[in-house]
């Protein structure tokens, strides 16, 4: 009984109840539309009426495009946690893509390089896309660390230089040719869905979960987001902490620039723009607080998928799309509002307790 109650005071439980609302919501009110389909008995080619919403098209764009948003949310959750924050999240996904790309199309199918081991060359560059995003993170880590500015300023600051990079190298062209292999594995389909996309997003938010539950790492992420100086005074050591953090969360960006590769194939300069909003408001939304101590790799992707299904209902609704940033700007200040609302009545439960 005490489990189950646990289980319904959970945090994660809420954005599931949410996410089957959004579901009902715009599979009820979408409409349906008219496709085309193969009779496999016969093969006979007819018109069938499918729910907007639930065909299946519609949802493997909303788990596809889920995948990078969950991946970079998990990364920005264990960050959050440790009181930290990267604006510049986006712009590591394109400096990672940019150079994964550039690498690919290098030993490509129409380059003078190419021909050569197709297997070591997808590899190679898979290890450079995630590398980038490592290092970039690193960066933003020892920057905040060493110069002691907030990471708001820093990270503001990087992101402008990265994506700037990511200009330079590309010329501000597409960058595409990549050897077919590379491709073959991520645009695999099974019932319609593409699931490479899925099984390394999954991959991921396990591998945070155990790192922030099971790890000394981890719980010190939330030692320091709770009480820096407390957790300082207990011998943690915050600075290496906090990079290791900023690493994790650009080795995600990389990640998920991986999965962008793999799914449309090219990069440039002007990808991820805009995807910090995305990833900092699945993670606010999925629990973590912007004030730092609280958050779960679970809740990350949950939080994902929830924007996600708001960004899919928009279309799915065929509302105005400029109106889809102004949806997603009130989705997180409702959730640092309530987080806000929620953190005041815990004090308050504490203070009674006392």
């Amino acid at each position: 009984m005490a489990r189950l109650s646990r289980l319904f005071a959970a945090q994660e439980f809420g954005l599931v109840a949410v996410i089957v609302a959004l579901c009902i919501l715009l599979s009820a009110f979408g409409g349906s539309v008219q496709k085309r389909q193969r009779d496999p008995q016969t093969g006979e080619v007819r018109q069938v009426e499918v729910n907007k919403f639930f065909q299946r098209a519609n949802l493997d764009n909303v788990l596809k495009y889920c995948s990078w948003t969950a991946v970079m949310a998990v990364g920005a959750t264990i960050l959050i946690i440790a009181g930290g924050i990267d604006l510049s999240i986006g712009a590591i996904y394109c400096l990672a893509a940019v150079s994964g790309a550039l690498f690919l199309q290098a030993y490509g199918p129409t380059s003078p390089h190419g021909g050569g081991a197709a297997g070591w060359v997808t590899a190679i560059g898979i290890a450079i896309t995630v590398a980038v995003g490592a290092a970039c993170g690193a960066a933003n880590g020892l920057l905040v660390v060493l110069l002691r500015v907030h990471p708001f300023i820093i990270t503001l600051g990087t992101m402008l230089i990265f994506r700037g990079i990511a200009f330079v190298r590309t010329k501000a062209q597409a960058i595409t040719d990549f050897p077919e292999q590379f491709g073959v594995v991520f645009r695999g389909t099974w019932l319609d869905i593409t699931y490479f996309p899925l099984i390394l997003m999954l991959c991921v938010v396990a591998a945070g979960f155990v790192f922030l539950r099971y790890t000394v790492a981890g719980r010190k992420n939330y030692a320091i987001g709770g009480n820096e100086v407390a957790a300082r005074y207990s011998g943690v050591h915050v600075g290496r902490a906090k990079v290791l953090a900023y690493t994790l969360c650009g080795l995600c960006g990389g990640i998920a620039a991986v999965i962008a590769l793999g799914v449309f194939g090219s990069a440039d300069s002007s990808t991820g723009r805009g995807y910090e909003l995305d990833v900092i408001a699945a993670a606010v939304v999925g629990g973590a607080s912007l004030t730092g101590g609280r958050g779960t790799a679970i809740g990350a992707l949950l939080g994902a998928l929830v924007i996600q299904l708001i960004t899919n209902g928009i279309l799915v609704l065929e509302i105005d799309m400029n109106y889809s940033e102004i949806i997603k700007g009130v989705v997180i200040i409702v959730a640092v509002v309530l987080d806000r609302v929620s953190a005041s009545l815990n004090e308050r439960r504490l203070l009674r307790a006392a």
